[in-house]
């Protein structure tokens, strides 16, 4: 990487999971506009893939919560495109669902998802990145219900916060050649979101976040430029986080609310 322009991502090859829609998609078009080649992966073909400044990623199918299917992919990319530098482990989430009720098969599917997949993806990554010269850099994509649960979402806070501490136990065994960090998004405006935020497209729901307006997938993407960038190069086992700080105390809404000082 030019240490000139060191968001010039010419030459390197990135791989997104779950790169074909919402934020994954967006991360992989970043890294496209930055000169990257992009490799994306899900389940499904997307109509079209995702694309920047006139080039394509490349898709691969792979259910990555199948450890033969991670290395698969891994390998694929490398077949493809001589070399892997960057893997963004986005693939995850999960609809609401009450603890008290819900499925065995349920639970195993959103940890499959959210914890053991990156963790897959991840193995069959560093295995190509340790012995490089230029190492390699990891981001994994959690959710600020790792640090704050919200009802419904016990089997996910779970998964997302095994997600963080896999993130740390990782950035300690396989530093210096890979880098292994973390970003804590919040609440994101995508088309699978909307219906969460209300039917005014989460106008309301901006209104307790300080920086009052929901995330783009565009910032969760620009954090992942700079966190697989030489700019991070002694970042390492960092949780950074990308959800315009947080939201406001419940008494702090309340009191406003109420006309009463903050």
């Amino acid at each position: 990487m030019d240490t000139e322009s060191p968001l010039d991502f010419t030459g390197r090859v990135v791989l997104v999971t779950g790169g074909t829609k919402g934020i994954g998609a967006a991360i992989a078009a970043a890294f496209l506009g930055a000169g990257a080649d992009v490799v994306v992966c899900g389940r499904t073909t997307p109509d079209t893939p995702p694309s920047a400044g006139g080039r394509e990623a490349v898709f691969f199918a792979a259910d990555v919560r199948d450890p033969v299917a991670a290395a698969s992919l891994v390998d694929s990319a490398v077949e493809r495109f001589g070399r892997l530098d960057v893997l963004v482990n986005n693939a995850g989430g999960s609809p609401d669902a009450d603890a008290a009720t819900v499925s065995p098969r349920f639970v195993e599917k959103i940890v499959a998802l959210n914890l053991l997949a990156p963790f897959y993806v991840a193995q069959a990554a560093h295995r190509v990145m340790r012995d490089r010269d230029a190492g390699g850099s990891i981001v994994n994509i959690g959710s600020v219900s790792a640090h704050d649960p919200q009802p419904g979402t016990a089997a996910y806070t779970a998964a997302k916060a095994g997600l963080l501490a896999l993130t740390r136990a990782l950035a300690l065994e396989w530093a210096p050649a890979v880098r292994v960090n973390h970003i804590t998004t919040g609440l994101i405006r995508t088309p699978s979101a909307a219906p969460v935020y209300g039917a005014d497209g989460g106008a309301a729901v901006a209104g307790v976040i300080p920086m009052g307006r929901l995330a783009v997938p565009e910032d969760v993407a620009r954090a992942c430029l700079f966190l697989a960038s030489d700019l991070s190069g002694y970042v390492n086992g960092a949780d950074l986080a990308v959800h315009g700080g947080g939201e406001f105390p419940a008494r702090y809404l309340a009191a406003k609310a109420a006309g009463e000082p903050g």
